[in-house]
């Protein structure tokens, strides 16, 4: 009998398009140009003086990585991009964060992970307010457990307290986050521990996480179980409210973006890596509602604002992570093909 040889990488691509998503692909209105090395996580910073002019923020996850500000055409604003971060991994965004009795900026935070910390710029002039950066899980022995990973921006509805949420490469059940309350006085801004928190099963890791401000709630992926959700304000304690969605996801549970709108009413919208789909959820009360085939590659961070920008995206943006050292853009309704 004549034996029949399949090269390695047809039964690797046979094994992919069975596992991929079956649903019809959304192609997206904008990709963005290429960054040099591996694009990760963005963030969505909306001008509030012209929407039109509004920038992406995307990560470039390498040694010599950054973190590149795009248009909305999807081009790379050179002067707007931070350069020589090494390995920066998740990016968020929060407006207002107080520098004084007078002064309120817009903020990126991103992690540094080589250097075991986050940093910290204003926007749209991308001044650094951190000296430096701001070191993470300093009190871990093992330097394993200081790599930052994901992080997310939570700005109390209190007090407006800014608070960074930050994940690591591996770290412990119960401790795997660490919460920083971000403050500034006259010498400059400074990120204390507040809290550490968050159930972890030891499958894979933790890397995306998102804030949902006015619910008060934050959002990571347990990678290899389900999707998780605590308490943002670290006064309300460190509960487990819930574990949801994991068996609707092929392998990875990946990045997440919340879409907000009035009373409550809204999506999580979360990244089912390996089959190249999204899976949406309520935002009220975390049902699953439908998946969506946006036509991505491996995607590990997405971002959404659901305010109009310009015509292209005048139902909102939805921004995801394309493994080809690019991102895509989506006018909204179309990302979450409603009707």
């Amino acid at each position: 009998m004549r034996k029949t040889y399949i090269p390695l990488l047809a039964i690797l691509a046979m094994l992919s398009c069975q596992q991929g998503s079956k649903l019809p692909a959304i192609a997206p209105d904008v990709i963005t140009e290429k960054t040099p090395n591996d694009t990760d996580d963005p963030a969505i910073w909306v001008n509030p003086d012209d929407a039109s002019k509004s920038i992406v923020f995307g990560t470039d996850k390498e040694t010599n990585g950054g973190v590149y500000a795009f248009d909305l055409d999807g081009k790379i604003i050179q002067e707007k991009s931070i350069k020589n971060i090494e390995r920066p991994n998740n990016v968020d965004l929060a407006y207002g964060f107080q520098l004084n009795d007078s002064v309120a900026v817009d903020v990126i935070a991103f992690t540094e992970r080589e250097k075991q910390q986050i940093r910290l710029f204003s926007v749209p002039d991308m001044k650094p307010l951190d000296g430096g950066g701001f070191p993470v899980f300093e009190d871990e022995a093992n330097i394993e457990q200081r790599l930052a990973m994901g992080i997310s921006l939570y700005k109390s509805p209190k007090d407006s307290s800014l608070y960074a949420i930050v994940g690591r490469k591996i770290g412990p059940s119960g401790s795997y986050l660490y919460q920083y309350r971000l403050e500034a006085d006259s010498i400059g801004v400074t990120a204390d521990l507040v809290r550490k928190f968050g159930s972890f099963t030891g499958g894979k890791e933790i890397e995306a996480i998102a804030v949902d401000n006015e619910m008060g709630y934050v959002y990571y992926s347990d990678e290899g179980e389900c999707i998780k959700k605590y308490y943002a304000e670290p006064s309300m304690g460190n509960e487990e409210l819930s574990c949801f969605g994991g068996e609707l996801f092929l392998e990875d549970i990946e990045g997440i973006a919340i879409a907000r709108y009035p009373n409550g009413e809204g999506y999580i919208i979360v990244s089912d890596q390996q089959r190249g789909q999204f899976n949406i959820f309520s935002r009220k009360d975390n049902s699953f509602i439908k998946a969506v085939n946006l036509s991505t590659l491996e995607t590990d961070g997405c971002d959404v604002v659901t305010v109009p920008l310009n015509d292209t995206f005048s139902n909102g943006l939805f921004v995801a992570m394309n493994d080809e050292k690019n991102f895509y853009f989506y006018d909204l309704n179309k990302a979450l093909d409603l009707k």
